[in-house]
C-alpha cells in the first residue's frame, strides 16, 4: 500500500506536466540485489526514478519523434523528488510505524516457524568460505554468534568458530531471503511466464531466479528447527582473519592447503614478488597431515634467504594457511620432485576488450583476478589479437560476447589462424559462455563441442502390437492428388494436406524446424566435478553455477578433451530459482567446464560465467586453476600423455 501513495502522487504532478509513465511493467523487483529491492528487507521503501537519458545532449527519439533535452530530464526527476518528499511528510506517521513493526514481527516470526536459526559450520578444507558468508551476513545487518566451544544442535555437532544466526531478530526477513535454498516466486505469475512462453511472448522476469549465498559462496548453511545450546560471542567483525606459518622456519618447503580462494590470494602475491613456487596434482601426506591435490610447494633453497620474511608477508595478507616443513619425505603420495609436481610458471594474462566483449562479462572476470586474486591482468582490444605480439602473453581470455557481429567478424581469418597457432606452441585459451560459439565454429575450430538446438519433445508412448499408430488410418479416405491448376504448371511450391483435428495440431504444425532452447533467467545448477583433472583440484564434488541465456552445448568427446564439470541429471540440476522444463531436462549432464589439448597448449572452455557478478565465490578456484595452472601443464612435457 504505502507504494501506491508515492505512485498516485507522482501521478498526479506527471499529469499535470505532461509527462509519460507506465506502471506494472517488467521490473519485477525479484532479485533483491537492486537498490529498488534490497531495502525493502530492512522494512524501508525502495523506487527507482528513472527517464530516457540524453547524456547531456539533445536527443532525438524514434520511436514518436520527440526531442528530448537534458533540461527536461533533469526537471523529470525534481518534480518526482519534491513529489516523493511530499508523500513522505504526509505519511510519516505511517511510515514510522510501518518500520517499527517490520521489525517487531520479524523478531516474533524468528520465533515462530520452522527454521529458528542457520548454522554456518567452520569445518572442511575450505574454512575461509564460512568465514566470508559469516562476514557478508554482518555487514548485511545480521547477528551472528561465533561458537567458543563445540557444540550440539539436535543429533549434531559442530565445531569451534562454527557461525550461528538466531532468526529472532530485526533482520530477519533479510536472513532467510540471502541463506534459504530457494525463494520461489508467486505461482499466478509463473504461470502466466509458461502461458507467454507458449505464445512466444516476452518474459516478464526481468533479473535471475536464485542467488542463495551459501551455493554462491560454497559455504554450508544448515537452518536448524531449534536454537544451539553452547558457549557463543557476537561476532562484530567483517574482517577475515589474517593468515599464519604454522611451525618452525622451514628449512625444505613451506606447504599452502589448496582450495580457499586465500591460497589464490598466497600464489598471485608469490609469483608477483618472484618467489618460485611448486604445485602437486596428487594429493600426498606429510608428517601425519593430509595435503589435497593442488597443495602449493615454496622450496626454500631454490629461493633467496628473504624467502622467510616474504612468506610470512603473504600469509598474513592473503590469509592462507601455510605450514612449514623440514623434510621433503613423504608418508603417501609423490614428493616434491615427482613428475606430478609442476612449476608454477608465471602468467601474463590478456583479456579481449571491447566490442565484441560483454563489458559486463569482461569487467567481472578482470575485477575478480585483479581485485579478489590479486593479479594483473593486460586488456587488449579484441580486434588487436589478430595483429599484436601474443607471444608476450600465455594466457588469454575471451569474456562472454554481447555485442555486433561476434568474435568472427571481430578477428577474422587472421585472428583465428593466429590464436590456434600460438595455443599449439604452448598458450592457454580461456573461453567463457557465448565465446564458445566462437571457439567451436568452423572458422575457428579450437573447442570439439557444438552448441546445441532445443530437443525434440519427448515422443508418445509407441502403440501396443497389432494396434495402428494412426487408429483412423483404415477408415480415412486418401486425399487425392490435385492436379496443377490451369496456366500455373509446377513452378508453384505445395506440400501435402494435412487435417487439424484440435488446436494442438496446430500449435504443433507451426512450430520451428529447428530453434534453440528457451531462454535461461539466472537459476543455480548443481554441477559434479572430475576432481582426477588439473583443472579441479581443490575443487569440491559439487559446485553451483548460475545458468542464463538459449546456449547448451554438447560434451566434448573422449579422444579429443575432458568433461571436467557437467550438470547433474534432470532432478538434480536445478538448486535454486526457476527454468523451464524443456531446459531443466536438456541441459542436464551438458559440460559447465571442457578442457582440450591442442598442441602443448590448453583451450578451456566454461559453459557458465564462473566470474558472473563478482560474487560465485565457489568457482573462484576453477577460474584460479585455468589461469595459474593452464600455463604450467603447457610448458610441462607431454612424455607421460597428459591430458
Amino acid at each position: 500500500e504505502p507504494l501506491y501513495w508515492f505512485g498516485k502522487n507522482n501521478a498526479k504532478y506527471f499529469d499535470q506536466f505532461g509527462f509519460s509513465y507506465f506502471t506494472r511493467e517488467v521490473y519485477d523487483a525479484f532479485y533483491p540485489g537492486y537498490g529498488a529491492s534490497w531495502p525493502a528487507y530492512y522494512g524501508a521503501l525502495a523506487m527507482t526514478y528513472e527517464n530516457g537519458s540524453t547524456r547531456g545532449l539533445v536527443v532525438q527519439r524514434n520511436s514518436d519523434d520527440t526531442t528530448i533535452t537534458f533540461r527536461q530530464t533533469v526537471r523529470r526527476h525534481f518534480v518526482s523528488s519534491l513529489s516523493t518528499c511530499e508523500t513522505a511528510a504526509v505519511n510519516r506517521a505511517k511510515l514510522l510505524e510501518n518500520f517499527y513493526q517490520y521489525h517487531v514481527t520479524a523478531i516474533d516470526e524468528g520465533n515462530k516457524e520452522p527454521v529458528r536459526e542457520y548454522i554456518i559450520p567452520r569445518r572442511g578444507t575450505n574454512l575461509s568460505a564460512a568465514d566470508r558468508l559469516a562476514s557478508l551476513m554482518v555487514q548485511h545487518g545480521a547477528e551472528v554468534q561465533r561458537a567458543t566451544a563445540a557444540f550440539k544442535n539436535g543429533d549434531k555437532e559442530y565445531p569451534a568458530g562454527s557461525y550461528v544466526i538466531p532468526l529472532a531478530q530485526p533482520a530477519k526477513r533479510m536472513i532467510r531471503t540471502f541463506l534459504d535454498p530457494n525463494v520461489p516466486m508467486d505461482d499466478p505469475f509463473l504461470k502466466e511466464e509458461e502461458r507467454r512462453r507458449k505464445r512466444r511472448l516476452g518474459s516478464e522476469i526481468y533479473d535471475v531466479t536464485a542467488w542463495s549465498l551459501p551455493m554462491q559462496i560454497g559455504a554450508e548453511a544448515i537452518g536448524a528447527p531449534a536454537r544451539s545450546q553452547g558457549s557463543f560471542e557476537p561476532f562484530q567483525s567483517a574482517a577475515v582473519s589474517a593468515g599464519q606459518v604454522s611451525g618452525t622456519k622451514a628449512t625444505v618447503a613451506y606447504l599452502v592447503p589448496w582450495g580457499p580462494t586465500s591460497a589464490a590470494r598466497f600464489l598471485a602475491s608469490a609469483l608477483r614478488e618472484g618467489v618460485r613456487v611448486y604445485s602437486s596434482d596428487k594429493k600426498f601426506v606429510l608428517g601425519g597431515r593430509t595435503y589435497g591435490a593442488g597443495a602449493l610447494i615454496v622450496k626454500v633453497k631454490e629461493n633467496p634467504e628473504s624467502v622467510h620474511d616474504t612468506v610470512q608477508k603473504i600469509a598474513k595478507s592473503s590469509g592462507a594457511e601455510v605450514i612449514a616443513t623440514e623434510t621433503g619425505w613423504v608418508d603417501e603420495g609423490p614428493n616434491f620432485g615427482s613428475r606430478y609436481v609442476f612449476f608454477m610458471k608465471k602468467p601474463t594474462i590478456a583479456i579481449a576488450w571491447d566490442r565484441p566483449t560483454s563489458g559486463g562479462s569482461a569487467g567481472q572476470l578482470r575485477f575478480v583476478i585483479e581485485r579478489q586474486f590479486g593479479y594483473p591482468v593486460s586488456v587488449v582490444r579484441t580486434q588487436q589479437l589478430a595483429t599484436a605480439d601474443l607471444s608476450k602473453f600465455n594466457v588469454i581470455i575471451l569474456p562472454e560476447g554481447g555485442f555486433g557481429e561476434g568474435y568472427t567478424a571481430a578477428l577474422g581469418p587472421n585472428g583465428a589462424r593466429r590464436l590456434k597457432d600460438w595455443v599449439q606452441t604452448g598458450g592457454t585459451l580461456i573461453g567463457i559462455g557465448s565465446a564458445l560459439q566462437y571457439l567451436a565454429s568452423p572458422s575457428a575450430a579450437l573447442l570439439s563441442i557444438t552448441q546445441e538446438n532445443a530437443a525434440p519433445p519427448t515422443p508418445a508412448t509407441p502403440a501396443a502390437e497389432g494396434q495402428s499408430r494412426r487408429p483412423d488410418s483404415a477408415s480415412a479416405p486418401s486425399t487425392p492428388t490435385a492436379p496443377p491448376a490451369a496456366g500455373v504448371g509446377t513452378a508453384i511450391a505445395r506440400t501435402p494436406g494435412k487435417l487439424f483435428a484440435k488446436d494442438e495440431d496446430l500449435d504443433k504444425a507451426i512450430q520451428p524446424d529447428t530453434d534453440l532452447p528457451g531462454s535461461a533467467h539466472g537459476f543455480l545448477g548443481r554441477a559434479k566435478v572430475d576432481q582426477e583433472h588439473w583443472t579441479t583440484v581443490g575443487v569440491p564434488e559439487t559446485v553451483y553455477a548460475m545458468v542464463s541465456g538459449r546456449a547448451i552445448f554438447s560434451p566434448v568427446k573422449a579422444d579429443r578433451g575432458v568433461n571436467t564439470a557437467v550438470f547433474a541429471g534432470p532432478d538434480q540440476v536445478l538448486a535454486s530459482g526457476y527454468i523451464w522444463d524443456e531446459f531443466r531436462k536438456q541441459i542436464a549432464y551438458k559440460p559447465l567446464t571442457v578442457v582440450q589439448r591442442d598442441g602443448r597448449g590448453w583451450v578451456i572452455g566454461f559453459t557458465a560465467d564462473p566470474a558472473f557478478r563478482a560474487y560465485m565465490d565457489g568457482l573462484s578456484v576453477l577460474l584460479a586453476n585455468a589461469v595459474f595452472r593452464g600455463p604450467a601443464h603447457a610448458s610441462a612435457s607431454q612424455q607421460f600423455g597428459e591430458e
